[in-house]
């Protein structure tokens, strides 16, 4: 039996709206097309790194309208192990851990990235740093690099749910709770929560429920979703596995235990 496949899409984004590009040959002796930050798009969500891991509605994060999204391939991995892999990377991405040329955005897309579909993102995006850094006058930038990494960690970007370290493992919560979240403080939360109380995320339209009725493989998805998890769990139990090797063996054995039957999604 098929599992349920999710699309996966980078959304990049230029920080510098378009200046990088103008400026660049000027003040660094070489043209650098943009200034990138990157979110990982799946789930109806969009996962990325600033200040710890976030994620917001897709077209809902404080970063505009992305200059081009990338399509990275389809994930076998249910959402509810995928936010456990986020629990077990979330004390490595903090907005202490935070570096603007080492630890950045973009290496957490590329890392997500690997974890759901196997391959990286697009090396021109991990490369910006040493492009800025080997360019005839980066070394008399790197003041303004540290004083732009010190206002990304303050937050200066407008603050948006986390993913907060938890010291209980993942399964103390229940299925449809997921990780905890770290909210906004003060106004924003008051108005990060307003919105969420007016357009809950997992209502679906009425029509659309009525065809899930219908749908007579979906309790069969259901169960395999069930037995991937708890075969994910299982093995992460045991202390051997990574969070990216349990996820793809636990996908391996269920779909295995299924083989026989040619049922598509």
């Amino acid at each position: 039996m098929a599992e349920e496949a999710h699309k996966v899409t980078l959304n990049v984004y230029d920080l510098s709206q378009g200046l990088a590009r103008q400026l660049s040959q000027s003040l660094l002796g070489k043209v650098i097309e943009g200034v990138w930050h990157t979110g990982i798009v799946v789930y109806g969500n969009e996962y990325f790194f600033g200040g710890g891991i976030q994620h917001l509605p897709v077209g809902r994060t404080p970063y505009g309208t992305p200059i081009r999204t990338i399509e990275l391939g389809l994930s076998h991995v249910p959402k509810d192990v995928f936010e456990m892999y986020l629990e077990e990377i979330s004390p490595r991405y903090t907005a202490e851990s935070y570096n603007l040329l080492t630890h950045n955005c973009n290496n957490f897309s590329n890392e997500v990235a690997q974890f759901l579909v196997g391959k990286g993102i697009p090396d021109y995006i991990l490369q910006l740093p040493n492009d800025v850094l080997n360019s005839p006058m980066g070394g008399l930038i790197m003041p303004m690099l540290q004083g732009l990494e010190t206002t990304l960690k303050a937050g200066a970007v407008p603050q948006v749910p986390q993913f907060r370290p938890q010291p209980q493992p993942f399964g103390a919560f229940s299925k449809d709770d997921g990780p905890k979240i770290e909210k906004a403080s003060k106004p924003e939360a008051a108005k990060a929560s307003a919105a969420t109380e007016k357009v809950p995320p997992v209502v679906q339209p009425s029509a659309s429920k009525e065809k899930v009725k219908e749908d007579p493989l979906g309790d069969a998805r259901a169960k395999i979703q069930e037995e991937i998890t708890s075969e994910f769990a299982a093995l992460m139990a045991q202390g051997t596995l990574r969070a990216s090797e349990a996820a793809a063996m636990a996908t391996k054995r269920v779909m295995q235990k299924y083989g026989h039957l040619n049922v598509n999604a």
